[in-house]
């Protein structure tokens, strides 16, 4: 391939994502992708979504949400305006200007990373990819893996990246439930495999989001990502660690970062909890653990803030029986009732949850569970746990049914005054009451 004719790929292409022109196609249309469809949709492009679930890809066809928090008029304006539509057929994908993935990277039973998304997707892409387009990951996953995984399968096609073929990293950045910032008005990183890709990457996403930020590389880009989330999950550590502490010298922990927030500079305030939750936090940090090893490091405190973290489930459990044993009751037979199900607060999204570890520790107990989540009336198929239960709808009287009402996930749409007032022993581990005799946190 001439050099002009090099030029003109990268130039049309170029051209296409600065006038709107160009179609995005976003594969994986699940809690990152859906969003992103839609931001894409709202600013003029014409989006193809692909996916292999047929129910998400018909929903979407219909002008229908499947996401809590996704505002289903929003999808219903990007089918009216011929924006948006989605499919299960891969070998669209030939028709897009732009490929964007947006698949799951969870670790394995070893906690080491699990690409099969990725490598799945290629292997459906790979057939299909044409001159002139940019292919873009925005799955979290380890330094190195857009150049070492997506790069070889590509030039094995017989593309050059960076002349008729441009790859970039760009991490997703997605807060779900977050009222104040979006997919449009979260700043991008991004990462090119060479200075051609990166100029491109640019005008991939400059047009749909507020700000990009360029960085020198995809494994800068890939870098960032997990950095963030270690940031995260090594803080949330920090305070998981000082809760029993805390506890035990009769302070409320919740009080201290509250007052310690108050100091204009040099303090951001992180909560303990029951335990890590999502598809980011648990999981991302062991990314670059995994990684370390191939460069003969080992990230000791990274692994450590892991420890602690994933122990506190087991802290509430032990909370929990010391608390039903104060009133003279053992934890096998007692009735709990786990008040919220969803990994944070507001969304419809189980991954990783802390509850559902909760729950399955209190039933290895003995404990008679239920559950109450206004965004899980039942209890859904999950692949590590299952419990065939309804969501309680809460009142006085259900609520003083139970032996202990345990706080997991703190919606906004539950009635604490009324579990405050109702309940015979409640265990707090969001810190939404103030402690007594029968109130305890943990």
């Amino acid at each position: 391939m001439s050099l002009s004719s090099n030029v003109t790929h990268q130039a049309e292409l170029l051209e296409k994502l600065r006038s709107r022109q160009a179609l995005i196609g976003i594969v994986g249309l699940g809690y990152v992708g859906l969003p992103l469809a839609l931001t894409y949709a709202e600013v003029g492009y014409r989006v193809l979504g692909l996916d292999i679930d047929q129910a998400k890809a018909s929903a979407i066809n219909q002008g229908q949400t499947y996401i809590e928090h996704i505002d289903g008029e929003r999808v219903a304006h990007a089918k009216r305006q011929q924006k948006l539509e989605a499919t299960t057929d891969f070998a669209r994908a030939a028709e897009a200007d732009a490929l964007i993935l947006c698949v799951p990277t969870p670790l394995n039973q070893y906690r080491e990373p699990d690409l099969s998304f990725i490598r799945a997707t290629m292997a459906g892409l790979l057939p299909h990819l044409r001159a002139g387009q940019v292919l873009s990951l925005e799955s979290t996953t380890y330094p190195g893996t857009t150049e070492e995984e997506l790069r070889p399968l590509i030039e094995q096609r017989g593309f050059t990246v960076g002349e008729d073929m441009f790859l970039v990293y760009s991490p997703e950045r997605e807060d779900p439930g977050n009222a104040y910032f979006n997919t449009a008005t979260i700043p991008k990183v991004m990462g090119g495999s060479t200075d051609g890709c990166r100029s491109v990457g640019v005008a991939l996403y400059e047009q749909a989001i507020s700000k990009v930020v360029e960085v020198s590389s995809t494994r800068a880009a890939e870098m960032t990502k997990l950095l963030e989330n270690i940031h995260r999950a090594v803080n949330i550590g920090l305070m998981n660690e000082l809760k029993p502490l805390a506890d035990r010298m009769g302070i409320d922990l919740y009080e201290v970062i509250r007052a310690a927030a108050t100091k204009p500079f040099g303090f951001v305030p992180y909560y303990p909890g029951p335990g890590l939750g999502g598809h980011c936090i648990p999981i991302d940090p062991f990314y670059l653990t995994w990684k370390a090893r191939e460069y003969g490091m080992h990230t000791r405190f990274i692994e450590l803030a892991g420890e602690i973290n994933s122990g506190m489930p087991a802290y509430v459990l032990e909370k929990t029986m010391d608390a039903l044993n104060e009133v003279g009751k053992p934890l096998k037979g007692s009735k709990v009732l786990v008040l919220g199900i969803a990994y944070k607060k507001n969304v419809d999204d189980m991954r990783e949850s802390p509850s559902v570890e909760l729950m399955e520790l209190l039933k290895a107990k003995g404990a008679e569970l239920a559950y109450s989540d206004p965004f899980f009336p039942s209890f859904p198929k999950m692949r590590k746990h299952q419990f065939e239960l309804q969501s309680v709808s809460l009142s006085a009287d259900v609520v003083a049914l139970y032996d202990v009402v345990l706080l997991a996930t703190d919606h906004d749409a539950f009635d604490y005054k009324l579990i405050q007032s109702s309940s015979q022993l409640v265990i707090d581990t969001r810190g939404k009451f103030v402690p007594n005799s029968r109130i305890i946190r943990a």
